[in-house]
């Protein structure tokens, strides 16, 4: 019989542990501001999972989408998210606001 103790331990050494892989983890930041990208080209490792900061400096909710990524977030005004990529392949991997599809575009490059 496995006593709630026991269990608590076993779930906070899991809880641990990943946050110790979450920290391998290198993180890239992006901004939105006016409606646009920053910025617009970002170079991330090839081959690796990555972690994308989206803060949204803008008022308004703003989407980062990417149908190449399989990702779809709305960051609403004055916030962040955060979204995990890959591993990719070397190559480009565009994204976009779908709010303001004319200004909010950027584009991944994996190296």
């Amino acid at each position: 019989m496995i006593r709630p103790l026991a269990i608590a331990a076993l779930s906070l050494t899991g809880a641990l542990t990943y946050l110790a892989q979450a920290d391998d983890v290198p993180a890239f930041e992006i901004v939105i501001k006016d409606h646009k990208f920053q910025p617009a080209t970002l170079e991330v490792p090839a081959n690796k999972k990555v972690k994308l900061i989206v803060k949204n400096q803008d008022l308004t909710p703003e989407e980062f989408e990417s149908y190449e990524l399989n990702r779809e977030k709305v960051i609403v005004g004055n916030s962040q998210a955060i979204i995990f990529i890959g591993p990719l392949e070397p190559g480009t991997y565009p994204y976009f606001g779908e709010f303001n599809m004319a200004t909010a575009q950027g584009k991944i490059v994996a190296k």
